[in-house]
């Protein structure tokens, strides 16, 4: 299944939008992301992130209630496994 999985930006990197990364993390698992389609995200910021590139900013009550669906369908196993 394809989806895009929120996670919280903890650091930034880059100058230049297009090579902008940040640190996400995924409720305890930490990923590097692209950042280059919401160039507008800061620190703090929720963002949905799909196959390593954040392609939208939520808010933290979105974030949620998406690990929420994730946790009723039983899917958060498969995605601590796709995500190490």
């Amino acid at each position: 299944m394809c989806l895009a999985v929120p996670g919280r930006i903890e650091t930034i990197e880059g100058v230049d939008p297009l090579l902008k990364m940040g640190k996400v993390n995924f409720g305890g698992i930490r990923k590097n992301v692209s950042l280059s389609y919401v160039p507008e995200a800061v620190i703090g910021d929720y963002v949905m992130v799909h196959v390593g590139v954040a392609i939208s900013v939520v808010d933290e009550e979105e974030a949620n209630r998406v690990f929420h669906y994730l946790k009723e369908m039983d899917e958060l196993q498969e995605l601590g496994d796709t995500l190490q």
